[in-house]
């Protein structure tokens, strides 16, 4: 009986209300995020240090989220260590061996800030990753323990957890998020009290060391003039090391130094020849004008300082004295006048030894050198040595620099040349070898790559799936339609041509990191890597029949050809190269002998080959041993009261089979109309409850020989409202008027219709408007793509808009992930399809009673 318009209005009137609670919700769950973030943003600018901020942060969650156990762990910067940095918890404490440690690395705070995304477990599913090896558990077990990362720009910085060991006191979704959002502003709010920390604690330091530094001020004031001249003047000095300037000028800006610290106007520099046992006098500045010409060592001052290898300071009395000992000896050709009243000399020592040193002397009584002008020339007088013997040395290299560079040059200028002649023979040979390489592994007409480096390629692949078994491959046997005929007909160079244009076209139907090969005459194959589900193969597979459909023209003769392809997908039971390659021909020839310009995916059953295998089949098909399998429909954050039910058998020759697959091979769809409609009345029967069911149908039943005892069925239900109807969108486009019009009585009859894998090869918004569906199962191509191409979100967005004017659920199919699901709530999807669990035992078809 159809619905009546208050039954309807009923309806639509509940499911209005059930929206606004939702919106309602959701603006409740808004409203605390927002107040949560307030109150940590005023926590960070009132607490002065963290030891009392984490409190507060605990405290500020405990309104919101079970926090009785909560910690923080922050990245150390230098170490690159996860380190503890608040911790409270009702069984553990700080002190613990394992926390004391620092293991957080290998611990499940590790997983989650490598993996960088929220983390919740219960104590079933924390066991399970720790069985996996994912991370070691630590401390003790908690019932549910939850983990965000603390992120800073986009850098995971720590992980802020809570945890719980009461087995009722769990996260909801609302606590996960508001725990996430905390999180997210959490890293602020630990900058600004550090900053704030930190800037308390450098007054506080400041302050004392100024209390403590102005009792000693002024002799600090004092001691420190005196310590910046003596540093200025050894900055002077050593600037002479790194000047490019000429001994000569060295020896004047010594000069120059030494006058600004002492009495300096009559002053010498010697140089030591130790070998020879000489002394030259490179700079003299004498009054007197004394005789500085180079002369062997001798007993002068000079030659004392240089034997005792200290300074000297000697006045007339100290002369006196040291001649009068025999240390030196008077040079009596010298003026009275001219001989000097006070003289100080100090060593020029280098890691060398001496090599000289530097003397200063006054005449007449004009100064009179101190102890203090003593400890000055010594304390310069090593500063100066070095710089000397830098000087020295480069200009002695600079001398040996020029011959050598000019021998240098001249044998540079012989390897250049030989240098060019072996280069262009080394170029030469490398193009050989690449030329070679390249004819050994590439079709000599069409440019692609051979068997040979097909294979090779195919057992990296094969290689790597084993190691990552989640990375799928694929490999399209290819096979060209009517060349034969163009051969014979048109002849082989016009073949060659045709085989050429076909190679350009198969490439532009391939991603980059793809391969394609030419196997030998008419055969190409193609390998498909990095994939994540057939679906990819297909696509790949129908814009090669697409592309071949295209007529071809050379010389003005067009031919009009195809492409019969045959796809393999990686599974663990390929252990050879051969073995894909086989069962991809396999395919390949199935499709031919199905029509020709197709694709077919391999299944075991085409190894057996003919009309023996539908026969088979046959025989089989009511000894299926069938079980049903249950998807729960949820909404992002809250269970739906909805479940998609899906039957298969196990066939002797097939394995696990769905009956869809079935339909390849059977020619007989009585029959599987027969075994489809048994499965739907016993998958109801058995498995309906107060949970709306989705069960898959087949356009079959929409016959004019089925659908009277479909009908039949539907009228006789006393709780149709907990069934729908699945159709599939692709199999409803190609339905005739009566079917169209059978599903029309369905509906009248008060059954839910919905629609199953829409858009999965094009998005057709007239489709949703021929009924008012009660849901819409997007395919998981679709899904995915949605979040790759802003094309398909302004598709989706049409979808939704046309849903919910009709109220229509429109649910989404993919990776049963938090981020998938994440992502494309944010663009407007709410219903997903869950996790999938076997419902009953198997047993035969033919055994199924129905009452």
């Amino acid at each position: 009986m159809a619905r009546s318009v208050d039954e309807c209005s009923e309806i639509k009137l509940r499911k209005r209300n059930k929206r606004l609670k939702q919106l309602l919700l959701k603006y409740k769950q808004q409203h605390h995020f927002q107040h949560a973030l307030i109150r940590l943003s005023e926590q960070a600018s009132t607490h002065p240090d963290l030891n009392s901020f984490y409190p507060a942060i605990r405290q500020l969650l405990a309104d919101y989220v079970p926090s009785q156990n909560f910690y923080v762990v922050l990245q150390n910067s230098e170490s690159g260590l996860l380190e503890l940095s608040y911790f409270v918890d009702q069984k553990d404490s700080s002190s613990h061996p394992q926390l004391a440690d620092q293991h957080f690395e290998q611990s499940v705070t590790g997983y989650v800030f490598r993996s960088k995304a929220t983390a919740y477990f219960n104590s079933e599913t924390m066991a399970q990753g720790a069985a996996q090896g994912k991370f070691k558990l630590l401390g003790t077990p908690s019932e549910h323990w939850l983990g965000v990362p603390i992120y800073q720009d986009t850098d995971v910085i720590g992980v802020m957890v809570s945890q719980s060991y009461e087995q009722n006191e769990g996260y909801s979704q609302e606590q996960i998020e508001l725990f996430e959002v905390i999180a997210l502003y959490l890293a602020t709010a630990i900058e600004r009290v550090k900053k704030r920390e930190l800037l308390e604690s450098q007054v506080k330091q400041r302050t004392l060391a100024l209390t403590q530094s102005n009792k000693a001020l002024n002799e600090e004031i004092a001691q420190r003039k005196k310590a910046l001249e003596r540093q200025q003047t050894l900055f002077q000095i050593a600037e002479l090391a790194s000047q490019s300037i000429n001994i000569d000028d060295v020896y004047f800006h010594v000069h120059q130094i030494m006058k600004s610290i002492t009495y300096a106007e009559n002053l010498y520099i010697a140089l030591y020849d130790k070998e020879n046992n000489w002394l030259t006098f490179p700079y003299s500045v004498d009054e007197c004008g004394g005789d500085f010409g180079p002369r062997p060592f001798a007993k002068g001052y000079s030659e004392y300082v240089l034997t005792t290898k200290q300074c000297q300071l000697i006045n007339r009395e100290r002369g006196e004295e040291l001649i009068a000992q025999g240390v030196v000896e008077r040079r009596g050709d010298i003026d009275d006048s001219c001989r000097c009243s006070s003289w100080l000399g100090a060593p020029l020592k280098t890691a060398q030894g001496v090599i000289g040193l530097i003397v200063c002397q006054a005449y007449g009584n004009k100064y009179e050198f101190v102890k203090e002008d003593v400890e000055l020339i010594g304390y310069v007088s090593n500063q100066i040595a070095n710089v000397l013997q830098n000087h020295l040395s480069q200009q002695a290299l600079r001398h040996s620099h020029q011959e050598l560079e000019l021998r240098v040059a001249e044998k540079t200028r012989e390897l250049r040349q030989a240098n060019l002649h072996l280069q262009l023979q080394i170029d030469e040979r490398r193009k050989i070898e690449q030329q070679l390489y390249h004819d050994a592994h590439h079709d000599s007409l069409t440019g692609l790559p051979n068997r040979s480096l097909f294979i090779s390629q195919l057992e990296r692949t094969m290689q790597h799936y084993q190691r990552f078994p989640e990375q799928d491959f694929a490999v399209l046997f290819i096979d060209l339609d009517k060349f034969k005929d163009i051969n014979d007909k048109l002849g082989h160079q016009f073949g060659d041509q045709f085989l050429i244009q076909v190679a350009s076209k198969l490439k532009q139907c391939i991603r980059e990191h793809d391969l394609i090969a030419r196997l030998g005459g008419d055969e190409f194959v193609v390998l498909l890597s990095q994939l994540t589900e057939q679906q990819q193969a297909q696509d790949v597979a129908e814009r090669i029949i697409a592309v071949m459909q295209q007529p071809f023209c050379h010389q003005g003769t067009c031919i009009q050809s195809g492409a019969s392809i045959g796809i393999t997908y990686s599974h663990k039971g390929y252990s050879h190269t051969d073995e894909v390659i086989r069962d991809a021909d396999a395919a390949m020839y199935y499709a031919k002998q199905t029509g020709k310009g197709r694709y077919e995916f391999y299944h075991p059953l085409l190894s057996y080959g003919g009309e023996e295998s539908v026969e088979e089949i046959k025989h089989h098909l009511m000894d299926l041993h069938t079980h049903f399998r249950v998807s729960e429909i949820v909404h992002f954050g809250e269970q739906q009261p909805l479940q998609l039910l899906d039957a298969f058998g196990e066939h002797p020759v097939l394995g696990s089979t769905s009956f869809e697959q079935l339909k390849r091979f059977a020619n007989d769809n009585y029959e599987l109309a027969e075994v489809e409609l048994k499965l739907l009345k016993y998958g109801f029967e058995q498995h309906h409850n107060d949970t709306l069911s989705l069960l898959n149908c087949s356009t079959l039943l929409l016959d004019e020989q089925h659908f009277p005892e479909l009908s039949s069925w539907a009228s006789s239900l006393t709780n149709k409202e907990n069934l729908c109807l699945l159709f599939d969108e692709s199999d409803l486009r190609y339905c005739s008027v009566q079917q169209l019009q059978n599903l029309e009585t369905l509906f009248d009859k008060g059954l839910n219709i919905g629609l199953n894998d829409f858009a999965k090869d094009k998005c057709d918004l007239g489709t949703l408007t021929q009924l008012p569906y009660f849901c819409v199962l997007l395919s998981a191509t679709f899904s995915r793509r949605v979040l790759q191409d802003p094309r398909y979100d302004q598709m989706l967005q049409g979808v939704l808009a046309i849903t919910t004017l009709n109220n229509c659920k429109v649910i989404a199919k993919g990776p049963c992930i938090l981020n998938f699901r994440s992502l494309l709530e944010e663009h407007g999807i709410v219903h997903f399809i869950g996790q999938q669990s076997v419902l009953d035992e198997q047993m035969p078809l033919s055994k199924l009673s129905l009452g």
